[in-house]
C-alpha cells in the first residue's frame, strides 16, 4: 500500500480518537491500563497492521505505520507509546521477511491471532542496549534458554502474551552470544515471569510499562530467534529492531506535538484580549510563536515518511542508517518537547493545572528524551558518522 492511497480515518476514524483522547486523562490520573482503547484497536486489525494479508493482516508498511501511530499520539500519546512496542515486534518480522529471512513469521501469525508481544530489551544501567545484556541466557537441553534478569519499561505489562527479549549466552562453546528469544506468558511461566506492581511516573502512565523479573524464563528451541555476538553488530535484527523502534517513537512524539500545536491554535483563538478586544490569534508575539511551533514540527512528517520508506524499500544506506535513524528520532523528541513548551505558554494559565490536555502533554513528551538513542547516544552516533571514531 502507498501513501497515496492510503487514508489513516478509515482505520482511526474521528469518533474512535475522540473516545481515546477523553479516556486518556482518565488513565493518566488514575495509573490504569487502557483496556478500552486497546480493544478497539483490535477490533480494526490495528496490532496485525504491519501483518502481510496473507497471514490476516492489512498489509501496511512502516510508512503507514509511522502515520498512525502519529494520529494515535495525537488523541492518547501513553496507548501509542504502548503500542509501538507490540508494534516493533511486528515490523521487526516484517523487515526480515522483506529481507527473505522467515524466523520470525510466528510473531505475524501470531499478531494475526490476537497475541500481545511485548519489547523486554531495556535493563538498568544498561547503556549498550542491543549490543550487551545483564540478563543471563542459560542453554537448556532441549535447544532452548532460560533468562534470568531483570528487565526495566516493559510496557503493556497488565497485557502481552509474548515477552520477546535478549540476553548473554557466556557458556556455550562458540560463545559468548547474544540471544533474541520469546517466552510466553502462559501457566509454564508461573514463578519464572514475574510483573511488579512499579509503575508510578510523570507521564506516559497509561503504558503501564513495569519491571518484570526473569527466574529461569523459558523460551523453547523453535522460539529462540537469533544467537549474535556481542557488540556494534550489522545482523538483520539489530537493524530491524534499532530501525522500527526509532521509527515509531519519533512518530509518536511528532504526533504529540501535533496536538499541542492545534491545541495551542484553537485556544489563541477563543481566547480574548482585553487591552485590544481582539483573540489572541491577532496579536503579532502569539503569531510568530504559532508559526515557530509549526516550523518545527513540519520537518518531521516528511522525514519519517522518507526514512520509513527506505527501511519498506530495502534502501541500502550502510553503516549510516545507524545516524540517520538515532537522529530522525532525537529531533522528533526535541522538537515536540519545544512544540509543547510553546504551546503552553500560548494558552496561558489553564495549561498549567493538572488536569488541562496540555499539561499532560507536557508530562508524556518529556518521555521522549529516555528512549533510546538518548540524546548523548544520538550524538555520539552521528558523530563517528561524520568525523570517524575516536582515536584508540
Amino acid at each position: 500500500m502507498t501513501t497515496t492511497s492510503f487514508d489513516p480515518a478509515l482505520i482511526l476514524p474521528d469518533d474512535m480518537l475522540a473516545r481515546f483522547r477523553e479516556r486518556a486523562g482518565i488513565h493518566d490520573r488514575e495509573n490504569t491500563f487502557p483496556d478500552d482503547d486497546l480493544d478497539e484497536l483490535r477490533e480494526v486489525g490495528y496490532l496485525a497492521q504491519l501483518v502481510p494479508t496473507a497471514l490476516g493482516g492489512l498489509g501496511l508498511g512502516l510508512v503507514e505505520a509511522s502515520v498512525l501511530q502519529q494520529r494515535l499520539a495525537t488523541a492518547a500519546p501513553a496507548t501509542a507509546l504502548a503500542i509501538n512496542m507490540h508494534l516493533v515486534w511486528t515490523g521487526v518480522a516484517k523487515v526480515l521477511a522483506d529481507r527473505g529471512i522467515a524466523t520470525l513469521r510466528f510473531v505475524q501469525e501470531g499478531a494475526a491471532a490476537g497475541e500481545i508481544f511485548a519489547f523486554g530489551i531495556s535493563e538498568a544501567g544498561n547503556d549498550l542496549v542491543l549490543f550487551g545484556s545483564d540478563t543471563d541466557a542459560s542453554p537448556t537441553a532441549e535447544g532452548g534458554y532460560a533468562f534470568t534478569g531483570t528487565k526495566i519499561f516493559t510496557s503493556l505489562a497488565p497485557v502481552w502474551t509474548q515477552l520477546g527479549l535478549h540476553g548473554l549466552d557466556t557458556t556455550s562453546p562458540d560463545g559468548p552470544k547474544m540471544v533474541y528469544a520469546f517466552v510466553s506468558r502462559g501457566e509454564e511461566a508461573a514463578g519464572r515471569v514475574v510483573t511488579r506492581d512499579d509503575w508510578d511516573t510523570l507521564g506516559m502512565r497509561g503504558t503501564q510499562s513495569r519491571t518484570t523479573e526473569l527466574h529461569g524464563a523459558l523460551a523453547p528451541a523453535h522460539r529462540v530467534v537469533r544467537r549474535i555476538a556481542p557488540g556494534p553488530n550489522p545482523d538483520p535484527i539489530v537493524f530491524g529492531i534499532f530501525s522500527v523502534f526509532e521509527v515509531l517513537l519519533g512518530s509518536v512524539y511528532t504526533g504529540i506535538a501535533r496536538r499541542a500545536l492545534d491545541v495551542a491554535v484553537a485556544t489563541v483563538g477563543a481566547r480574548m484580549s482585553k487591552k485590544t478586544g481582539l483573540s489572541y490569534s491577532q496579536d503579532p508575539d502569539i503569531r510568530w510563536r504559532i508559526a515557530d511551533m509549526a516550523l518545527a514540527y513540519d520537518a518531521l512528517p516528511p522525514q519519517l515518511e522518507s526514512l520509513a520508506s527506505d527501511v519498506d524499500g530495502l534502501v541500502n544506506h550502510g553503516p549510516r542508517w545507524f545516524s540517520l535513524l538515532s537522529g530522525v528520532k532525537h529531533r522528533a523528541a526535541v522538537m515536540a518537547k519545544s512544540v509543547v513548551d510553546d504551546a503552553i505558554l500560548t494558552a496561558g494559565g489553564s495549561s498549567y493545572a493538572a488536569g488541562s490536555e496540555l499539561s499532560r502533554l507536557y508530562r508524556d513528551v518529556l518521555a521522549g528524551l529516555f528512549h533510546p538513542s538518548d540524546p548523548e547516544s544520538a550524538h555520539s552516533t552521528v558523530a563517528t558518522a561524520w568525523l570517524g571514531p575516536l582515536a584508540p
